[in-house]
Parts: C-alpha cells; sequence; structure tokens
C-alpha cells in the first residue's frame, strides 16, 4: 500500500511540476488576483515582458504596481466577473492594450508596443466560492496590424475611387452622389442649398496654343484655387474635362452669387507659369438654388447649367443665378 501510495504521490508532484512548468513557459501571460486586486501569481512571460520578476511582485496591489492601467474600466470589468461568475473578454479593438509592453514580434517590428486581447475567468475556492480572477493575456500584434493595414489599404482605395486623379477633387461618379444626396436633404428637411457650375474659359484655344499639358496645368491650377475657397460642408467635383461643379450646403443663392464672384476674381488674378510662359485665364459660372417646384437633381443640374450657359453668352468671365 505504501508503494502504491508513494506512486501517486510521485505522479501527483510530476504532474504539479508540469502545470507549473507549462504556466512558467507558455507563451501567453497568466496573472491571478485576489479579491482586493492583489497579484497571487504571474508568469514567465509577464515577466519577460514587463521586466518584474514574480518574487519581487508577489502579494502587491496590480493597479499600484502599473499606475497607467485604465484601474476605473478595469475594475468594472472585473466586478462583472466576480459578480456573474462568469468570464469576460477584452479585445484589441475595444483596447489596444492592457499592459504597455513593448512589441519585439519580428513580422510586424513596426508596432510600438504589443496588441492584446485579454480574458478574465473566475476562480473558485475548493468550497466553490469565487475568491480569486485570472487574466490571460494573448499577444494578438501580428493579426491587429494585419487588419489594420487591410483596413487602411480598403479606406485609401475607397479614396481613391472617389477621387478625380488630376485635380483631387472628387470625380464626376461621385459627385454625383452627393448631388443626390443633397438634394434628398433638401426633400426631406427644407435646407436651403445651391448648385455652382463653372467651366473655363476658351479651354480649347488654351491647349491649341499652349499643348495638352500646359492644359493639365491650368485644370490643375484651377481645382487649387476651388478645393482652398470650400467650407467643409462644400462638395466639390471635375464634371468632366474643364468644368466644375461646386454643391454649397445651406446656402441660398445670394451667397452662393458672393462665393462665386470671389472665386471668379480669384481665378483671373492667379497666374501659371508653363515652360517660361505666362498663361492667365477666367471662368464662368452658373447658379441655381433648389427650388419647391423641381421634382429631381436632374432638374436642379439642368438648370445651373443652363445659367452657365447665359454666363458664357454674356461674354464670358462672369456669374449668372438662374431665376
Amino acid at each position: 500500500m505504501a508503494t502504491d501510495q508513494q506512486a501517486i504521490d510521485t505522479n501527483t508532484l510530476n504532474e504539479l511540476h508540469w502545470l507549473i512548468d507549462m504556466v512558467q513557459t507558455i507563451e501567453v501571460g497568466l496573472v491571478v488576483l485576489d479579491r482586493d486586486y492583489n497579484i497571487q501569481l504571474w508568469n514567465g512571460f509577464m515577466e519577460n515582458h514587463s521586466g518584474v520578476s514574480p518574487n519581487s511582485i508577489k502579494g502587491q496591489n496590480l493597479f499600484q504596481q502599473f499606475d497607467y492601467l485604465p484601474a476605473k474600466w478595469l475594475k468594472q470589468k472585473m466586478e462583472s466577473v466576480y459578480l456573474l461568475q462568469n468570464r469576460a473578454f477584452i479585445s484589441w479593438e475595444q483596447r489596444p492594450f492592457i499592459f504597455e509592453f513593448k512589441n519585439y514580434r519580428p513580422i510586424t517590428g513596426r508596432a510600438d508596443f504589443m496588441y492584446q486581447n485579454v480574458t478574465l475567468l473566475p476562480l473558485s475556492s475548493l468550497t466553490g466560492e469565487i475568491t480569486h480572477i485570472s487574466m490571460i493575456v494573448y499577444d494578438v500584434t501580428d493579426v491587429a496590424i494585419n487588419k489594420l493595414q487591410l483596413k487602411s489599404a480598403n479606406e485609401r482605395l475607397e479614396y481613391l475611387s472617389q477621387i478625380d486623379g488630376l485635380t483631387q477633387l472628387y470625380n464626376r461618379r461621385y459627385w454625383e452622389i452627393c448631388l443626390q444626396k443633397e438634394f434628398d436633404r433638401y426633400a426631406r428637411y427644407g435646407s436651403t442649398t445651391s448648385l455652382v457650375m463653372l467651366d473655363i474659359d476658351h479651354f480649347k484655344a488654351i491647349n491649341d496654343t499652349y499643348g495638352h499639358q500646359a492644359g493639365d496645368r491650368v485644370i490643375q491650377n484651377v481645382s487649387h484655387i476651388i478645393k482652398k475657397s470650400l467650407r467643409e460642408t462644400d462638395c466639390a467635383g471635375r464634371y468632366g474635362g474643364e468644368e466644375f461643379g461646386v454643391i454649397l450646403a445651406n446656402t441660398p443663392a445670394e451667397n452662393a452669387l458672393f462665393f462665386a464672384e470671389r472665386l471668379r476674381k480669384k481665378i483671373e488674378q492667379s497666374e501659371i507659369m508653363y515652360e517660361e510662359q505666362l498663361i492667365k485665364v477666367t471662368i464662368s459660372l452658373g447658379i441655381c438654388d433648389i427650388k419647391p417646384d423641381m421634382t429631381d437633381c436632374d432638374i436642379w443640374l439642368a438648370q445651373a447649367d443652363q445659367a452657365l450657359y447665359q454666363a458664357k453668352e454674356a461674354g464670358r468671365n462672369c456669374s449668372i443665378t438662374q431665376q
């Protein structure tokens, strides 16, 4: 019997040794806290990344030792684990990290810190009472960085799909979406909005005289001045060729005329140097605000275009408001 008991004791000691060895060497952070948030277990992963040994930190209060921790927020998470006797998860997408550990991953070495997922587990005593809580800290830096890079790339692609390459204004497709949204907003809320259509005067002559590259430079210059003249709520796009559209939200026609005239004068006063040749250009502008009898945004656009045509007929380099 003694031999059998000794064998059982040896097996138990071996299992305990293996368990302790696994806890200390596993590539996951393990922390056990008592009810007062005092540290009872601090494994090798936590030591390696914090520089704090298990012996020196055992019995110390977690929040006193690491005063950068989001104490109020994290304690609420932990208290819910005690109360509900159920695990809780903290994703890196909620909060990139709990512990400020440096990132040493070779693949994502450019990340300044370790992105972490954390699981909070209730730990019960032999009587079934929840007396401790365990924090399991996972290094998810590679996953997080890859996901963030993919998100950034998708956002960049979405942005590029909306932008005209030459002018860096919205392209016609996306600008027309903005036009429809603004018309729908008017239909719903009655917000006064104006549309300004503008065209570079005698643009064909510029191309014929100076060449198409000079024409591109002129378009870029006009676009730059338009962009600098906008408010955050305005939407400007290249409608086609040398024609542009500007949607002025919450703007009546008289204020839109003020915007158009100021823009016209800026462009008239601007100078473009191309291959040591000075090029000066003017623009014509047509203005139309949304009116109650307009049934769709195509009518709105057509009336702004009609005003632009009238501006050209009036001699160009002027602004006309559609009545």
